[in-house]
């Protein structure tokens, strides 16, 4: 009997991530996730509903230091995915790129594009050569797709993060599968109450792409039933 694959899942707590969690564990694989912090999350809850199947490691994705003393921790292990789930945005979405205060513009931007790449950069050589890399963008990333405005701070971020996941796929084998999903408009405490998509109706498709996307090499950007979104 083969081992079950194995997945490295950044940002595993809540909403999102810790969904993407119970799916994978759902289909037979085995989880290593990160939370932030030594507080108790609904991750630990399934780590017990799991035995033996969940590994928690702690990790502030923003905190350089952070990342290299997990890859350190993780030293000698390989896993056939990575993901990196990470998100926020600014206080008042309709601000327009010219009223965003600086703070809050890095703030957003090194969350959203430089620490999870930062986290792609650090940890893909656990990743074997024919193993997926991935990360959370959003629909709001797409440049083609940008007809109404609106959110625009968040949306440069995930461009910005698009486009990063492009160089580091430029530089990556050409056996290696490289995703950026968009998770569609979700209630979450990011997505708010008026999001279209409830977890439910988003996250097990997204984590069955994600499985597809690991027999095609090379960079997609996809949404949550599959769909090719344009960049």
């Amino acid at each position: 009997m083969s081992a079950s694959p194995t997945i490295l899942l950044i940002g595993a707590s809540r909403g999102l991530g810790y969904a993407m969690a119970a799916e994978f564990l759902q289909k037979g694989w085995n989880v290593t996730g990160t939370v932030r912090g030594d507080s108790r999350t609904s991750l630990h809850e399934l780590a017990e509903n799991y035995s033996g199947r969940v590994e928690i490691e702690t990790l502030d994705i923003c905190q350089p230091d952070q990342i290299k003393s997990l890859d350190k921790r993780l030293s000698g292990k390989v896993f056939d995915a990575l993901f990196v789930n990470a998100g926020t945005t600014n206080s008042d979405q309709t601000q327009t790129i010219g009223d965003v205060s600086t703070e809050e513009f890095i703030h957003v931007m090194v969350t959203n594009a430089l620490s999870p790449m930062r986290v792609v950069e650090s940890l893909a050589h656990h990743v074997g050569p024919t193993g997926l890399i991935g990360v959370m963008s959003s629909g709001q990333g797409s440049i083609s797709n940008n007809e109404t405005g609106q959110r625009e701070v968040y949306r440069g971020t995930k461009a910005a993060l698009n486009m990063y996941m492009r160089s580091f796929a430029a530089r990556q084998p050409s056996s290696r599968p490289v995703v950026v999903m968009a998770p569609g408009w979700v209630k979450t405490e990011l997505g708010g109450p008026d999001a279209r998509l409830t977890i439910e109706e988003s996250i097990p498709n997204l984590v069955n792409v994600i499985i597809a996307k690991r027999e095609r090499p090379g960079l997609e950007y996809l949404d949550y039933l599959g769909r090719t979104v344009p960049w």
